[in-house]
Order: structure tokens, then C-alpha cells, then sequence
């Protein structure tokens, strides 16, 4: 997912590694089967079947039908013969496990720096020079490349996210762009590096899982990445042939955007994302008040206006770490597991098994990273016994698990985007190019057994 700091990766995923052997994933409680995966199963029913009815999926808040799905994950306990205070600490344990923890830190510090940074005026100036340097003809392939870019340096999509987003709701209140389009570039751009980087925590899981080498797992991904990328940017520069953005009229102060640079500089440095989040607020402060742009009480409630705009997400990423925990505890992921590969014939079933697997556990822990983590083990048991290429599979496995990132309306990633450019993030969910193509051009690797070196 990107959301770990690199200097502590390495300790993380051992951490994680560890939990993974020592038995902390897996099942705990003495149910199994459909009954373990049913909360999710009632949340999804009453996402859809409400948004259906309303005849809106934007109506229906995400965070009420996450509410239901949790009460009813935590009721099913005692009516199974559990207790009813064990099942209210196992959801509190998911809800403040260390990760989520960590990704609630960084949507607060997030929420803080793009309030700031918008009341200093960095969003605006950014805004008026990206419109100067794109020609309006390239604007929706340049935001593209540039956060692939981003995202490749960063190794992580929320970093890009964070960085980018605000600029691109910028610029789509300043020309005819549709918001939700360019907000979804910048997400699709993201996983790009997400799924390839050296330094994002997905491809250290998915090739420490495997055993590979990450340039050799490099090279078996960018032949599935790279096709789709090069499509999408062809499609980009298709849908904006007849752009015509207008330059920004009034001069642009280029002090303005130092925040923006400094948080991307800082972060391909390899700054911890919590510090790099911390820095760049606190440069606006300094350039908003030396500038004369806003005042000490002025900062101060962007930075609280920031905050609560974030607070639907903190609340949806609270629910589903409690949700989701009670599901692994009952067996769910366990059970979905075994349920993948009870049938698998032959190297081609067996590489859509691994990939079904990852997409299905990321369905449940919306984390990619801990979705490889979790059926990493399994993922290998079926390479060795089917001969499998381990290159092959650390790349399914980082594919598939950021396709599914990309998508979900309760991820991470898109939560932070619905929330930094104040959209639905069902509304992005259509413009996602990159994530379907990704998805598609990864399928067809699979079904036509390509490439041929690591089929």
C-alpha cells in the first residue's frame, strides 16, 4: 500500500512475516466457512442493494453501511455460542491495530498540509503553472506520467496521491476537466509505481514471499505494467486532443509551490511520509504567515478544516480494521483459501488461483501489502508444486492485489483522493483506466502464458 516508512520496512515486513508463522493470521475462533465472510457479505448487500433503491451510489454513506456490517459482525459471536465482550475487544483490536494506526496518522497529517497549502494559496499557484508548461492537448497524459513518475520514485501510491491530488482538483475547477477524471489519472498513475517500485513495501512482500530477486521480479512485472501504461497514456492523449485549458491569467507566485515540491523531493529522498506530511506543513506556515497570506488563528483553522474533512475516512478505516479482523478470527480468509484451491489443475489454473487468492484476501483487509503477506505462504506452496516460475507469481501477486487496491471505494488510496478533492470515491471508481487495463493486460499474461521466459 506505500504507507510504511522505508526505513522501517524491512522490520515491518519481518514483523508481519512473524505473525504469519507464529499463527497470529490464522483462524482463532472455531467458525468457518460462509457464516466467518457474512459481514462482509451484509456490508456489500447493503452498500448496493441501498444505493440501488436510492437510485444513487453517491447518496448512501459508506461509513453507515461499514456501521451495520460491524454490528453484525460483532452480534454473530455470542449467537454462535461466543461472548459478546470478547467480540467487542477482537473488533477494538482491528480497529487499533498497529497499521491502521498508522494509516489514521497520515490521513490526519494529510488532511492538515492540503488545508494549509490551500489557504496559502500553494493550490492555486501550482495550478497556474502546470496550465503554463502542459499544452492543454497533453494535459491529461502529462498528470499521468507524472505521477507513474512520482509513484516510481516514492514507492508509494498514497505519497503520490497526496502530492498530486490536490493539483489535479485544482486544475478541474479551473478548466472544463470533469474533477472525477482527473482525480482518477492521478490514482491510476500511482499504483504504477506501487506495482513497480524497489522501494514499495508491495514488491518487497511479494518477492520476500517468493524468494526472488526484485530486479528479476522487476523485470516479470514491467512486461505486464508497461503495456498497460502505454495504452492508457495513448487513450489520455486521444481524450484530450480538443483540450484547450486556459493559462492562468494572474501572475503566479512560484514561492507558493515550494510545499508541493518539498513534500515530493523530500519523499523520493526517502523521508518517512509521516515527516515528509509534517515538513511541508510546516513550510506552509512559514511561507502563509511570513507571506502575509494568512495569520497564525488563519493556519490554524485550515489546518483543523483539513482535519475534518477527513473524517469520514478515519472512521470508514477504524470500522473495516475492526470488521475485518473478526472475519480472519472466525476463519474467513482461511476458508476462502482453501475453497480457491481445492481444483487446481495445471500452470494456468494454478497462476489464476494465486491471483483470485490475493484479490480476495484484498477484498477483505483492504491492504494489498497485507494481502500478500497473508497468502504469500500459500502462494508458494502452489508454485512449487505446480512448477511455477516464483518471478511469475511475485508479479501476480503485486498485480493483482494493486488492481484491486486501485478499485476498492473503502481503500485507502481512494478514500484519501475522494477526500483531498472532496468527490465520491465511487464517482473515480469509472475513470480507474490504468487499474482495468492493468488488470486486463495481467489476465491475458496468464491465459496466453506470457511472457514466455517466466511462463
Amino acid at each position: 500500500m506505500g504507507l510504511t516508512s522505508r526505513k522501517n520496512i524491512s522490520d515491518w515486513f519481518a514483523g508481519l512475516k512473524g505473525r504469519l508463522s507464529d499463527g497470529t493470521f490464522a483462524p482463532r475462533g472455531n467458525g468457518s466457512g460462509l457464516m466467518a465472510v457474512s459481514p462482509l457479505l451484509v456490508f456489500l448487500l447493503v452498500y448496493l442493494l441501498s444505493s440501488v433503491a436510492a437510485g444513487d451510489f453517491y447518496k448512501v454513506p459508506i461509513t453507515a453501511a461499514f456501521l451495520i456490517a460491524s454490528v453484525y459482525a460483532v452480534a454473530i459471536g455470542p449467537v454462535r455460542g461466543g461472548n459478546l465482550p470478547d467480540r467487542v475487544a477482537a473488533f477494538s483490536k482491528g480497529a487499533g491495530e498497529r497499521n491502521v494506526l498508522l494509516m489514521l496518522w497520515i490521513f490526519i497529517l494529510a488532511g492538515a498540509f492540503a488545508g494549509s497549502a490551500k489557504a496559502i494559496g500553494a493550490v492555486d499557484a501550482t495550478v497556474g503553472i502546470t496550465l503554463r508548461l502542459l499544452p492543454g492537448k497533453m494535459l491529461l497524459a502529462g498528470l499521468f506520467l507524472a505521477a507513474c513518475f512520482i509513484s516510481m520514485a516514492v514507492g508509494t501510491s498514497v505519497g503520490t496521491i497526496v502530492a498530486l491530488v490536490p493539483i489535479a482538483a485544482g486544475i478541474a475547477s479551473q478548466t472544463a476537466a470533469e474533477p472525477a477524471l482527473l482525480v482518477g489519472i492521478i490514482v491510476g498513475g500511482a499504483f504504477f509505481g506501487d506495482n513497480l517500485s524497489f522501494i514499495s513495501d508491495t514488491t518487497i512482500a511479494a518477492t520476500k514471499t517468493q524468494g526472488c530477486a526484485m530486479a528479476d521480479k522487476f523485470k516479470a512485472n514491467l512486461w505486464i505494467a508497461l503495456p498497460a501504461a502505454l495504452a492508457v497514456t495513448v487513450l489520455y492523449l486521444f481524450l484530450g486532443r480538443d483540450g484547450g485549458a486556459p493559462v492562468a491569467a494572474e501572475a503566479v507566485k512560484p514561492l507558493l509551490i515550494l510545499p508541493y515540491l518539498l513534500v515530493i523531493v523530500l519523499a523520493v529522498c526517502g523521508m518517512d511520509v509521516l515527516a515528509v506530511l509534517v515538513t511541508g506543513t510546516v513550510a506552509n506556515a512559514l511561507i502563509g504567515i511570513l507571506g502575509g497570506s494568512v495569520g497564525w488563528i488563519g493556519f490554524l483553522k485550515a489546518c483543523g478544516d483539513g482535519i475534518a474533512s477527513m473524517g469520514e475516512l478515519i472512521i470508514v478505516t477504524m470500522l473495516a480494521g475492526g470488521l475485518l479482523e473478526l472475519i480472519r478470527q472466525d476463519g474467513g480468509l482461511e476458508w476462502m483459501i482453501r475453497g480457491l484451491t481445492r481444483r487446481i489443475t495445471g500452470k494456468r489454473g494454478a497462476e489464476l488461483s494465486i491471483a483470485a487468492l490475493v484479490s480476495l484476501v484484498n477484498v477483505c483487509t483492504a491492504n494489498n501489502t497485507i494481502a500478500i503477506i497473508t497468502s504469500g505462504a500459500l502462494a508458494k506452496e502452489i508454485t512449487e508444486r505446480f512448477g511455477l516460475d516464483p518471478r511469475k507469481t511475485a508479479s501476480i501477486l503485486d498485480t493483482f492485489s494493486c488492481l484491486v487496491q486501485g478499485i476498492l471505494p473503502y481503500g485507502a488510496q481512494m478514500l484519501m483522493a475522494s477526500g483531498l478533492a472532496g468527490i465520491a470515491a465511487t464517482a473515480i471508481i469509472p475513470h480507474l483506466y490504468y487499474p482495468f487495463a492493468l488488470g486486463a493486460v495481467a489476465l491475458l499474461a496468464i491465459l496466453l502464458r506470457l511472457p514466455r521466459k517466466y511462463s
